[in-house]
């Protein structure tokens, strides 16, 4: 399917403006780029309260925002966001959680793990373990009762949920890992790299970037930064996996969705033709990916 008309104009206008990539300069720099984005990406809907929340974790105090529904939750999602282990902050995903929010029914928790380089690997995935443990520790406290818990991001906080799932199995009972375009491995040169990297969101270059300020160069192979190489992937809650036509990550989240399959553990994968890395985000401009983000809410609200 050809590019969506809504994003092929947006990158044009980048291209015009002679937008930087996100690899293009210090981290500072691509986080203050990414953060310019929230006035045009629009607010999310209407939830219910919204509370800033402390979170105990082994790096110390760990920031945090619930997200209520209106009514009783029927469930607790720990988000996890995007931005390539070294971007991102609570108000670039709000919209996009008070989406979740209102579509599923759940409460949602966002954690602000902490960001490489000042914080490489393993500080935030770690984070992310205990914003989880936590999670499960006061989900009655949340919810009002015992509901299910739920593990959710995308991209590089795709990557983290599902290793912080791996790591806590048996300690932590989840019901879900809904992941939006997951980072799987550390091979760049798959189909999707070389056919849907020129001119997009999301580049090789930039995942070499964010590579290279997660961990040192030796380290990425590690099962707990390319869960695509882990020996074992049974005992995984179910999964749902989101992928993007156009997305240098595409074949190693699809690759992950047949490896979790082959482990056991249940398995739904939808590309959504036409959208690039990212559009999650632009779920009120692009009818596509609003409808992407409903299904997975209702995925979620089915759990």
């Amino acid at each position: 399917m050809a590019l969506h008309p809504f994003i092929a104009a947006m990158l044009a206008k980048f291209a015009a403006d002679g937008r930087p990539a996100l690899s293009a300069g210090s981290p500072d720099g691509a986080r203050a780029l990414l953060a310019a984005t929230r006035p045009a990406l629009g607010p999310g809907p209407e939830v219910g309260p919204i509370a800033d929340v402390t979170i105990p974790s082994r790096g110390g105090d760990l920031p945090g925002r619930l997200l209520r529904p209106v009514g009783t939750p029927a469930g607790l999602i720990v988000y996890l966001h995007g931005g390539g282990w070294v971007l991102g902050a609570l108000d670039d995903f709000e919209p996009l959680a008070r989406l979740i929010v209102a579509e599923s029914g759940c409460a949602l928790l966002m954690p602000d793990y902490r960001l490489a380089p000042e914080h490489p690997f393993p500080a935030g995935l770690e984070d992310c373990e205990d914003a989880l443990l936590f999670a499960a520790e006061r989900c009655v406290e949340i919810c009002g009762s015992e509901t299910p818990l739920i593990v959710a991001g995308d991209s590089a906080g795709a990557n983290l949920g599902t290793v912080a799932a791996r790591r806590l199995k048996g300690r932590v009972d989840l019901a879900l890992q809904a992941l939006i375009y997951p980072v799987t491995d550390c091979d760049f040169d798959r189909p999707s790299y070389r056919d849907c990297s020129d001119g997009m969101p999301l580049t090789r270059a930039d995942m070499v970037w964010f590579f290279t300020h997660y961990a040192a160069p030796d380290q990425w192979a590690n099962p707990d930064i390319a869960p695509l190489r882990s020996e074992d992937l049974s005992g995984l809650p179910p999964a749902l996996i989101v992928t993007a036509e156009y997305d240098v990550l595409r074949d190693e989240a699809e690759a992950y969705a047949r490896k979790l399959e082959a482990a056991g553990v249940p398995v739904a994968l939808k590309r959504v033709a036409g959208l690039t890395h990212g559009f999650a985000r632009l779920h009120n401009h692009v009818a596509e990916a609003r409808q992407a983000i409903s299904e997975l809410a209702g995925a979620i609200a089915r759990r």
